[in-house]
């Protein structure tokens, strides 16, 4: 009997060990509103499964966020899409499976900064790709002279290879279709059409053109306007109908998703 109740008392000790050690932790946190706490009470990135993901307790932390899959639902994808013409090649290139299969290759997409910050960065990427591929419509650009910067030895241009307009944000240039391909596991030199014959390299490509130029413009707050100036390399480009169709697909996506478009939305 006295042995049984030392056992008892030695279990009841070790619970109220961990039951302070869990206190403990999450008197730890005290993080800055864009970090998250972990489930052991540090403070970390929010692009890391480490802090944001199981057991964090504060902060912008997946579980609050919800996943890129969540947002871009089905419905989501298929109201863009389904406005271009029956006959566009997209329709029957992009799909929001390829998608959702190339985001998984960069989590931080969707997933830095507060709930907010992660629906208006995805607004943001969909609104440009509208405006630039027509609603899914185009998958290789209707202006298909090769963009080639002589300049930039680093990434030399090969004869017979057209750097043109290709995938959702229309990649161009030598000097990024060279190491979007080194980033993205094909060689975008020698082999830029790959860019319009794999859908899931094709969204890879313009997700790793986002998350190199636009991601930490929307996610730090400088606002959608500064990401028109990343993907068009100018303000508006010459065209103003186009700067303010982007605008206006970028308000729309995100009343749909529930959120504030935020300041700064011109450049």
């Amino acid at each position: 009997m006295a042995l049984h109740e030392s056992n008892q008392t030695l279990l009841l000790v070790v619970r109220l060990f961990f039951a302070g050690m869990e206190v403990a932790a999450a008197q730890n946190c005290g993080c800055s509103a864009n970090l998250c706490c972990s489930r052991f009470g540090y403070c970390g990135t929010s692009g890391s499964d480490d802090y944001c993901g199981t057991g964090c307790q504060q902060g912008p932390c997946y579980s609050s966020r919800g996943s890129v899959a969540d947002i871009v639902t089905q419905s989501f994808f298929d109201g863009i899409i389904n406005q271009s013409d029956s006959s566009c090649a997209g329709r029957r290139f992009y799909s929001r499976d390829a998608f959702l299969t190339a985001a998984g290759y960069y989590p931080g997409f969707g997933r830095t900064g507060s709930s907010e910050d992660a629906r208006r960065e995805i607004a943001a990427f969909y609104a440009h790709v509208t405006d630039v591929t027509d609603h899914l419509c185009f998958i290789e650009a209707t202006n298909r002279q090769s963009q080639c910067d002589t300049n930039r030895t680093d990434w030399p241009c090969v004869s017979g290879r057209d750097n043109y307009g290709r995938g959702p944000l229309q990649l161009t240039w030598n000097y990024n279709y060279g190491p979007a391909g080194l980033a993205n596991g094909f060689d975008g030199l020698r082999a830029p059409e790959t860019v319009a014959n794999d859908v899931v390299i094709s969204f890879r490509t313009a997700l790793w053109f986002w998350m190199n130029y636009c991601h930490n413009l929307i996610t730090s707050g400088q606002g959608f306007g500064a990401t028109i100036r990343a993907v068009n390399g100018a303000c508006d480009d010459g065209n103003r109908a186009a700067f303010n169709a982007r605008i206006g697909y970028y308000r729309d996506y995100c009343s749909r998703f529930g959120v504030d478009p935020g300041n700064n939305l011109t450049c």
